[in-house]
């Protein structure tokens, strides 16, 4: 098996303004919370809150091009939204294997979404498959 259990892996991310726009685009969620700085700032966030779906999609990212093996596929993904991301924000997603599942070629990984300030924003839990 190529992970073992307190493995770590770990990808740097900006929310940049593309990112951010072809969410939109691709999604049309224009909620004023994500797209009204005066209406996110009147309700006490410092800026626009970014979707927290675009998390779910570095996950994805992050699962399929920053594992040492390409053949997977995600089985289950939980992330818990604990403070928001802004516009700019440098991530790092820290992912550790915490379960093994030779048997049936299942890894689980406890994952976090940690900003520059070293707060964890999000974090979960992801099961996915070896596909080889």
């Amino acid at each position: 098996m190529i992970f073992i259990p307190g493995q770590e892996f770990n990808e740097n991310f900006k929310i940049s303004e593309k990112t951010y726009n072809d969410f939109i685009n691709l999604f049309k969620d224009k909620n004023p919370l994500h797209t009204d700085e005066d209406y996110a700032i009147a309700r006490g966030f410092k800026s626009k809150v970014m979707h927290g779906n675009i998390l779910n999609g570095l996950v994805s990212y992050f699962i399929g091009e920053c594992l040492p093996v390409k053949d997977v596929i995600i089985h289950s993904q939980e992330i818990q939204f604990k403070y928001p991301v802004y516009l700019n924000d440098e991530l790092q997603i820290s992912a550790t294997v915490s379960e093994v599942y030779e048997s049936v070629n299942a890894v689980i990984f406890k994952i976090k979404f940690i900003n520059a300030e070293n707060k964890v924003v999000a974090k979960g839990k992801i099961q996915i498959g070896l596909l080889s």
